[in-house]
């Protein structure tokens, strides 16, 4: 059982530019309570089965696994909550952490987050020049709650 500890941060788009094609993801949830989710995921040619726990601060558990993108899809198109989560992700490396950069399109369109995984809580982080508020702990823009109440409509 893996342990996530993550920040995400709003991204200016005016100083970030991305640095590939990135690959577009697309995901919707079975689940989506606090105390528990489970995510549905293709990215790229791959499916996923994501299920994590209930947040602690910036932690919580986690435990992906890879399933046929067919599965996945079939999952997205009939089971998951409406509407999906659309998105474009990019990577880059920033002072040693792997930052990934989700630009939402769909219902979410014109929202920018930044997030990277990090070892411990108390892990010192150098922010890229292009990230701005930390909304590590605003749930409002957790994929999860994107779903029941889109950006589109804040």
């Amino acid at each position: 059982m893996g342990l996530e500890i993550e920040r995400r941060f709003l991204v200016d788009m005016s100083l970030w530019k991305p640095a590939g094609d990135g690959v577009e993801i697309r995901q919707g949830y079975l689940s989506a309570e606090p105390e528990r989710t489970v995510r549905v995921r293709t990215k790229g040619e791959k499916g996923y089965l994501t299920i994590k726990g209930k947040n602690h601060g910036i932690s919580r558990l986690e435990m992906e696994y890879e399933i046929p993108r067919s599965e996945a899809d079939k999952l997205l198109d009939e089971l998951c909550l409406k509407p999906l989560i659309e998105k474009k992700r990019y990577t880059e490396m920033h002072d040693g952490f792997i930052w990934e950069i989700d630009v939402f399109f769909g219902d979410n369109e014109g929202l920018v987050i930044a997030e990277v995984e990090i070892p411990e809580e108390g892990t010192c982080l150098a922010l890229p020049s292009w990230t701005r508020k930390e909304v590590s702990e605003d749930f409002r823009y957790a994929n999860s709650s994107l779903i029941k109440k889109p950006f589109l409509t804040w």
